[in-house]
Formats: structure tokens, sequence, C-alpha cells
């Protein structure tokens, strides 16, 4: 036993000296060189204590991000994201994104529906190792746990009714809108309605059916008449695109293989305002209205539905009072309204009386730190400077001497036209040069460098800048520019902790800069299909474009804004196939 100690001590301290005076002698050599000693027993207690005192070093949690939805919101946030900093969950209740703009032309076999739609998991094929999909439907946000609750359609749990719960660190939310009716009786029971590739597939079965129908032997012509009229409710792009391609598919289809019923056919628009296409510009609205008076299409403008039957549908305008009109398929496209996880979701956090989430210019939601609210589902909420005027006033004054010199208002103008963009608007459309233009103007100050303004003087020269304060439309234009932009935010969130490369906080308790540059919506114009090989685009810097050769400009920027090429050949082959075999009629 005496040896053993020995012999243990002596090859401890020979490790031990071994390591000072040869310290990049490796282990192996050491247990070696000491184990004839008996060292080997006290090297292996030595190893055991020091493995025992180094700290396990882990690798940092990854922040948890939940995404719901797989709209054009969803979808382009997922495509731009760093996936590799994040542990990413998608939930939504389709495993696909689909093309929305072409589903018009999928009602009427132009283009067929698995041809604009891209499943979700090979979108996400090279991300697959960082990222979930969960195809279920969230029905509750809970953002005082941080998690939502989810319910299954394809799957079910111990207890059977397919509910699980999702935690999250950060939530992106991009569930879209739903069909607005606006209280309207019968238009959930009697109107098919175009926002899903569902919708569009019921439609093209059922329009066939109304043909097949009418050519039966015992129908009256009366009856015809009726089970013939095709009713869009809503005169939008969506609506006078439909009924464009309801147009085409009569005259260059279905009017050989129906020739019999042909001239009981009609298309009819209704709309509330005084024009279609009231989003456009004038001019477009104008020649949608006599490009349609020209194809026998009926355009009802200042009537608003009140009520729809099985077979009737009344409406009501000022001078006519109500008007009601047999039909046999109505499709209603008059606008959007809020899920009912949105509504509920609301409630919690003192959002009531709205129609979307409201976010501020970083689509954060507001009182809510770590979720964001982005697509159709939200609205941004911009603030106005005039809220602010006092903080601005302090903020550009560095002296403190009460007055603000043209030089001092400079130093933080980039970061007002930053934070407030209704202030650049604002002198453009008023065609001011510069900031001393919109002072001058307001107090009727002579040409001096040295132009001092006093607090209410400052007030006076942007008490009008508010006015340029827009709401941003709910289009997939706008859904995909907010995705892209919120992917930038989070790619980039650490760094921009460490280096800001926003603007001056100017609100709050905080100060220094912003993180991020707020979103700023860049229009790049919007195309309305108006059948017969023509359409109409409206493109930024006024320039508006109407005819045959615009219809080509919207087929090749509908082919490259696909987001496969899979799905750009299989667009492009639909559009070639119609023109040469024309739509396919079948009923499937």
């Amino acid at each position: 036993m005496g040896f053993f100690f020995f012999a243990s001590r002596a090859a401890a301290r020979f490790l031990g000296e071994a390591r000072i005076i040869h310290p990049g002698v490796s282990t192996a050599a050491l247990l070696v060189a000491a184990a004839s000693g008996g060292g080997l027993v006290a090297y292996a207690d030595s190893a055991g204590e020091n493995a025992s005192s180094e700290p396990s070093q882990e690798a940092p949690r990854k922040k948890k991000v939940v995404v719901l939805g797989t709209g054009w919101a969803g979808t382009s946030f997922l495509k731009d994201l760093d996936c590799s900093k994040y542990e990413v969950k998608v939930i939504s209740p389709r495993n696909y994104f689909a093309f929305t703009p072409l589903l018009p032309s999928v009602t009427c076999g132009t283009v067929e529906a698995r041809s604009i739609v891209e499943p979700i998991r090979k979108m996400l094929d090279k991300k697959r190792k960082d990222v979930a999909f969960y195809e279920a439907e969230c029905f509750k946000i809970d953002a005082s746990k941080k998690a939502v609750h989810c319910r299954s359609a394809v799957g079910t749990n111990f207890d059977g009714n397919g509910d699980f719960m999702v935690d999250y660190d950060y939530l992106v939310v991009a569930l879209g809108a739903t069909v607005n009716t606006f209280n309207t009786p019968g238009v959930m029971e009697n109107c098919y309605f175009l926002k899903e590739v569902e919708d569009a597939q019921k439609i093209r079965r059922n329009v066939i059916d109304c043909f097949e129908k009418a050519s039966l032997p015992n129908i009256s012509e009366e009856e015809k008449r009726k089970i013939l009229h095709f009713v869009i409710i809503g005169g939008g792009p969506t609506g006078v695109e439909f009924a464009a391609e309801m147009h085409d598919f009569l005259v260059e289809d279905l009017v050989k293989l129906y020739p019999a019923i042909q001239d009981f056919v009609k298309i009819t628009i209704i709309q509330s305002g005084e024009h279609i296409l009231n989003m456009f510009d004038q001019r477009i609205a104008t020649f949608a209205e006599m490009k349609f008076q020209r194809d026998g299409i009926e355009v009802n403008t200042g009537f608003r539905v009140v009520k729809v039957s099985d077979d009737l549908i009344t409406m009501k305008s000022k001078s006519l009072g109500e008007v009601s009109v047999p039909y046999g398929m109505a499709v209603w496209s008059a606008g959007i309204g809020t899920r009912p996880v949105i509504m509920d979701f609301m409630q919690q956090i003192g959002q009531t009386n709205r129609r979307v989430l409201a976010t501020n210019e970083w689509l954060r939601v507001h009182e809510c730190d770590n979720i964001y609210a982005i697509g159709d589902c939200a609205s941004i909420t911009q603030r106005k400077i005039m809220d602010d005027i006092s903080t601005v006033f302090k903020m550009a004054d560095k002296d403190n001497s009460g007055t603000l010199t043209l030089k001092e208002i400079n130093d933080v103008l980039e970061d007002i036209c930053i934070r407030y963009p209704q202030v650049e608007l604002y002198m453009k459309s008023m065609h001011m040069l510069d900031i001393r233009d919109l002072i001058k103007d307001a107090i009727g100050d002579s040409h001096k460098e040295s132009m001092v303004v006093n607090i209410e003087e400052f007030k006076k020269a942007l008490s009008h800048v508010d006015s340029q304060v827009k709401s941003i439309p709910a289009t997939a234009q706008v859904a995909a520019q907010q995705g892209h932009y919120l992917a930038e935010c989070f790619n980039k969130m650490d760094q921009c902790k460490e280096h800001p490369e926003g603007p001056l906080r100017m609100t709050g308790t905080g100060s220094g800069r912003h993180n991020f540059r707020p979103f700023r919506y860049k229009h790049l114009g919007q195309f309305a299909p108006l059948g017969g090989e023509q359409a109409a685009a409206e493109l930024p810097g006024d320039w508006v474009s109407m005819g045959h050769s615009t219809q080509w400009l919207w087929y090749s920027v509908y082919a490259s804004k696909q987001v496969s090429w899979r799905t750009r050949m299989l667009v492009v082959s639909d559009w070639t196939r119609r023109f040469i075999f024309g739509r396919d009629s079948s009923r499937i």
C-alpha cells in the first residue's frame, strides 16, 4: 500500500514538472512516461479533478420565431429570413402559397389551379433543418403567456380534438383577411367568393353547371335567362377581372360548345360607388366602363346590395329605390373583413372597434413588444408630427435658445423626414425645394440665411403637413414588401442594437436612435386586365397605359413575379395552351 502511495505521488510530481518545463507536451505522452511508476492511478485522479473544474460551455439558445400564415406577407418574410439565427416555426391551415392575382383566371380555366400554387415545404427546402411547418389553424393568441393555440385538421392528440400550443419569443402575424359581407342577409348562404384557390375551383364548376342546366330540354327561356345571369357584386380589381375572364370564356369558348343558349347569357357588375376601379386613375375607370359597355357587360353603379336570396338579388339606389333582379350565380367581391382570431386578439390588447390590428411604423403591434403584424390583417398607424411638435422643436434647439435657425432645422431634417414621411410628401405636393420654402410660405420671411423661428412659427409652418398621411392599401404588393422589410430587420437585429440605423427617437422615454428605419411602402404600379387581350396599367410617375400592348406587359410582369421556375413555366404553358386549344370546359 505504501508503494502505491509513493508511486502515485511520484507520478503526480513528474506530471506537474513535465507540464511546467514542457507546456506543449501532450497528455498521452505524459501518461505513457508515468505509467511505469504506477502513475496511471494518479493521472486518472488528476484528470477527473481538472475536468470537473472546467465550466461547461453551452451554445446560446436560439430565439423562437413563430409565423402565422403562408400568404403573401408570411411567405415573403420566410423567403428572406436568415433562419440559421432563429428557431422558426410556421403555422398555417394550408401547406402552400397561392399566387392570388391569378385566381380570376382559374375560375374560367385560363390557368389551372395547381399552376399558381407552390408547396411551402418545397419553398423552404433549403431551410428545412431550421424551419418546422405545422398544418393547423391558430384560433387564439395568448400574448401574456407568449403562446399561440392551434387546431389541426389532419391530426389529433390524445384528447382527440387536435389542439396544441406553441410558445414563441417573436410572433409574426400574417393571417390575411376574410370576406366582408357587411352583414348583408343571404350573402354567406348564396354567394360565391374569390379569396382562396378552393373558391376559384367552386366557381369554375358552378359556371359549367349553369350552362349544362340551361341546356336541358325542359327549361323555359325565362329560366334560361335567370340561370345564365352571372352577377359580380363589387367593382374592384377582382370583380372587374372576373367579369372580363367570364366574358372571354363565353365569346371564345362557350359559344362554340353551347350555341343554342348563347343569347341568354348576361354578365352584370354591381358597384356601390360612382365608378368601377375607383382606386385607379379616372382615365382607367372610364376606359374600363366604355369597354364593358361595348362588350355587353352591364355595369350598375351607385347600387348597394341589401339582400341576396337563392334566386333574387335586391339592390338599392338613391334614384330608383329598391330593385330586385333574378340571377343564376353571384360572386361577392365587395371588400375584406377581420378573421375571428384577430378580433379576439384585438379585444385582449385593447384595440376594440377596429377592423384590423394597429401597428407602428416598424410593424410592431401596439402595446405588444414582440408581436408583429403584416399583410391584410394589419394597418400602420403613422404618427402625426403635430402630436410631437414640441419634442421635435426641443430636439432641434440644441442651444436651448427658444428659437431655431435654418441650420438647426437642417441638422435634424433628415431624421424628421424619415420619422414623419408626410413632411417630404407635403413639400413635394406643394412644389417646395427645401425646408426654407416651407417656413417662408408659413411665416412670410425673406430670403435670409439666418432665418430664425420660434415654436409658434414652427408649428404654423408644419400645421398642414399631416394632411398627407395616407393609409396603405391592402394589396399583395404591400404584404410582400412588409414581409421583406421585417425579415431584413430580423436578420440584422443584433447588429442594429449596437449600431442603430434608424432616425432619432422623438417620442417615448428612450433616447438615441431607433434600431431600424421605419417601413416605407413603394408603389410599383397596378394592373387591371379587361378582357379581349386588353389591360390597363397605372405605373409610378403618373404613367397610365391601356390597350393590347399593356396586356402583354401584364403577361410578362405576372410571369416574372411567380415564386418559382416551376410555377412560372406552368403559368406560361397554360397561357400558351389557351391560345392554341382554348379553355377546358370539363366539370372536374
